[in-house]
């Protein structure tokens, strides 16, 4: 094993065949910052023009999270600061989510405990996910005052049926069968024989989708096959105020999901939707454009700082969104290209 590059934060390692990056802040869930974004960015490109690299494999350190998201608390200072910081973040991390989708060699990512948010985007675009026994899926950030971002809008926007709007709306955790039934992940492999797994991804001479599917297990019985039917019609409308109309009609699950939705910001719900509906019809590209445009205003909104006291600093789960009302929120400036310009890719 030689060492390829190091720091606190996160760490890359040549093994055997493989290139490994391990998220290292297991303190903090593996929660991303900037500058370990911009790392496995550089550190991306730098395997994939390597001869002797097969596959680039990412994981994170503890047996808690793989990645829980971006550093929440980080990004409310920045932007309650008017910090360049806050769209610095969001452009790199974004970056970073484009680099994986366009990688050249073999993308796995070793899904292993909770993965949320930025572990989306660090996992989604690539070509295998391997879900573990721990494996906590979900886009939560309709109830901190952000939306499915990290290209999440374009992943949900691709999952069966209306599983998507579904999930962005009310950030619903899956389990790692619902995850392999969603096709979020490709594999399922025991948190136990992971160690093993890495070793024949680095050392085996059969090709890298040869040994997944030799470490591949069943899961479990699933919860989303009873589900689909339900989420499919309440789901299936163009707003979230007759997707609510829908669910209030509906059975207990119904109701149950039209609760969960009401305690979300009524922007993010909209912006959410808006966002997973359009990029049905967008590049990966396109998708995190949009969802720049909509990140950099929020930087000026309310319920994003309000989310986060609620939910992180003060933790009395009680946020007092402004507007409070879907019939109030007007998404059109959150449409626009921000000030600092959109984002780019080279």
């Amino acid at each position: 094993m030689t060492k390829d590059m190091m720091t606190d934060e996160i760490l890359f390692q040549r093994i055997g065949r493989i290139g490994l990056a391990t998220l290292n802040r297991p303190q903090a869930l593996n929660a991303l910052n900037r500058a370990m974004c911009g790392a496995y960015h550089r550190q991306l490109l730098t395997w994939s023009l390597d001869p002797d690299i097969a596959a680039i494999v990412i994981e994170g350190a503890g047996d808690r999270a793989f990645c829980a998201g971006g550093d929440i608390r980080a990004l409310h200072d920045a932007g309650k600061a008017g910090s360049s910081e806050w769209e610095g973040f969001f452009h790199d991390e974004y970056r970073m989510n484009q680099a994986i989708s366009a990688c050249a060699k073999p993308h796995v990512a070793l899904i292993d405990g909770i993965t949320m948010g930025g572990g989306v985007g660090l996992s989604i675009h690539g070509a295998y996910r391997v879900a573990t026994e721990r494996t906590r899926f979900a886009m939560p950030e309709t109830g901190i005052g952000l939306i499915p971002d990290v290209g999440g809008t374009h992943a949900l926007a691709r999952l069966p049926g209306e599983l998507g709007p579904w999930l962005a709306l009310t950030g619903t955790r899956l389990s790692p069968a619902d995850c392999r039934t969603a096709g979020i992940a490709t594999h399922f492999v025991p948190s136990a024989e992971l160690e093993l797994l890495k070793e024949r991804l680095a050392n085996s001479h059969e090709p890298i989708e040869e040994v997944l599917a030799t470490f591949d297990a069943d899961p479990g019985p699933d919860t989303l096959t009873a589900l689909r039917d339900g989420i499919d019609f309440h789901f299936g409308h163009d707003t979230v105020e007759d997707i609510l109309l829908s669910l209030d009609q509906g059975d207990a699950w119904a109701e149950a999901q039209a609760a969960t939705i009401r305690r979300m910001s009524p922007t993010s719900l909209k912006l959410s939707l808006h966002g997973v509906l359009a990029a049905r019809h967008a590049t990966l590209e396109q998708a995190l454009k949009l969802e720049y445009r909509m990140v950099s205003a929020i930087k000026a909104g309310h319920d994003f700082y309000e989310g986060v006291r609620a939910t992180l600093i003060d933790k009395d789960k009680s946020p007092r969104w402004q507007p409070a009302r879907l019939e109030d929120v007007d998404i059109g400036p959150y449409l626009k290209e921000p000030a600092w310009g959109d984002l780019t890719f080279d």
